[in-house]
């Protein structure tokens, strides 16, 4: 399939109707039905459903669409060198990160690589761990960065900070003023436990079999800040990375020791496919600086 016939298999799946299509597209609707016709004959499947003059994708035409992601993320990276280019900006940098980094030691490196180039753009998005590494392999993004990284092919990385997890509560909470916190001391608690198959879930799940404490959550929830929110707001505690309960304010929440300790590593990933630039280099400079004056402190 073609860039253009990709463009209008993403518009059909997102309006459902040829004539929505068109009109986003700029299009003819005979033209978007004439496309459709050729892409499903090239295909040899159906992509649509046609019902009440509606259109419902096939679970093909939506794996294709998810499929067709990273090119047009590639082309819209592509598309914005130009204009960089006729613009005559100096660069842009790429990067993306996992929320406890995106929210906590990447805003701070990026104020202070900017201030030093003011002429650079660029691009920074929040995804889940999985996200850091596509983008990173597809090298749609320069730098990417992560908790708990695990080894992949072709993906370079580097530690660039290791700390450890922490309990969490409301100020009101009995735990509130124990100097440190282990397993056996939430029993019977309402915890709010981390996602089974994650990284930072399968830590603590380690940690309360090594004490020989049964883990038992009353919430699941995918992110840390999430965990922070809810410990916050008196759902119950948690266990996260030292991080996110910094998104919350010292004033509402606690935060204290896991005992046995639980170490979390923030790694810092890239494509080896390619030499990274001299932007990326700088900016990776940036983070380690940031990260070892956050440690210190």
């Amino acid at each position: 399939m073609t860039l253009r016939q990709l463009e209008i298999l993403r518009a059909l799946v997102r309006h459902r109707t040829t004539v929505a299509a068109a009109e986003e597209l700029a299009l003819s609707q005979p033209a978007v039905s004439n496309a459709l016709k050729i892409m499903e004959a090239h295909a040899g499947f159906a992509l649509f459903q046609r019902i009440n003059n509606r259109l419902f994708p096939t679970a093909e035409a939506l794996t294709l669409c998810k499929e067709s992601e990273a090119i047009f993320a590639l082309h819209a990276k592509l598309e914005g060198r130009v204009q960089d280019l006729r613009e005559s900006r100096s660069g842009q940098l790429m990067i993306v990160a996992t929320p406890p980094l995106a929210y906590s030691i990447i805003p701070q490196a990026l104020k202070q690589f900017l201030q030093r180039r003011p002429g650079i753009r660029v691009f920074f998005d929040v995804r889940r761990y999985e996200g850091i590494i596509d983008g990173v392999v597809s090298r749609v993004a320069d730098l990417g960065f992560a908790l708990g990284a695990a080894a992949h092919p072709g993906v370079g990385q580097e530690v660039i900070c290791e700390t450890e997890m922490v309990f969490v509560c409301a100020p009101g909470h009995p735990l509130a003023g124990w100097a440190s916190v282990g397993p056996a001391d939430l029993a019977g608690l309402p915890f709010i436990g981390l996602e089974r198959g994650t990284r930072l879930g399968e830590a603590v799940r380690g940690s309360f079999e090594a004490a020989g404490v049964a883990f038992r959550s009353a919430v699941e929830v995918r992110y840390c800040n999430t965990a922070c929110v809810l410990a916050a707001a008196g759902v119950g505690v948690s266990v996260v990375d030292p991080f996110s309960p910094r998104q919350c304010g010292a004033e509402e929440l606690v935060v204290r020791p896991f005992v046995p300790r639980t170490p979390t590593r923030s790694c810092m990933l890239w494509s080896e496919a390619e030499p990274l630039s001299r932007l990326a280099l700088a900016f990776r400079d940036e983070v380690r600086a940031v990260s070892q004056a956050s440690q210190a402190a």
